[in-house]
C-alpha cells in the first residue's frame, strides 16, 4: 500500500468515526473541517523537516512560497 492510500485511508475512518459520533445529527462544514485538520499538522511537519526553511518547505508541498507564508500566518505557525 503506498502513502497515499494510507492517508486516504486514515482520512475515510475518521470520518467514518466522526459519522457515527454525530448520531443522527446533521454535519456541517465537513470540507472545511478536514483542510483545517490536515493541513496545520502538515504544514508544521514539512516547515521541520525543512529544518525552518520556508523556500525550501515551499518546494517540497509544490506552492508558491508567498502562499506557504500566507498559510503559516493563517495558521499562527510564524
Amino acid at each position: 500500500m503506498s502513502r497515499s492510500n494510507e492517508i486516504a485511508d486514515s482520512v475515510f475512518r475518521t470520518l467514518d468515526q466522526y459519522f457515527r459520533d454525530l448520531d443522527g445529527e446533521k454535519p456541517a462544514a465537513i470540507y472545511d473541517m478536514v483542510i483545517r485538520n490536515v493541513e496545520r499538522p502538515m504544514l508544521q511537519f514539512v516547515l521541520q523537516q525543512a529544518k525552518g526553511n520556508q523556500t525550501v518547505a515551499a518546494e517540497m508541498l509544490g506552492i508558491n512560497r508567498n502562499t506557504l507564508r500566507r498559510k503559516l500566518t493563517d495558521y499562527d505557525l510564524l
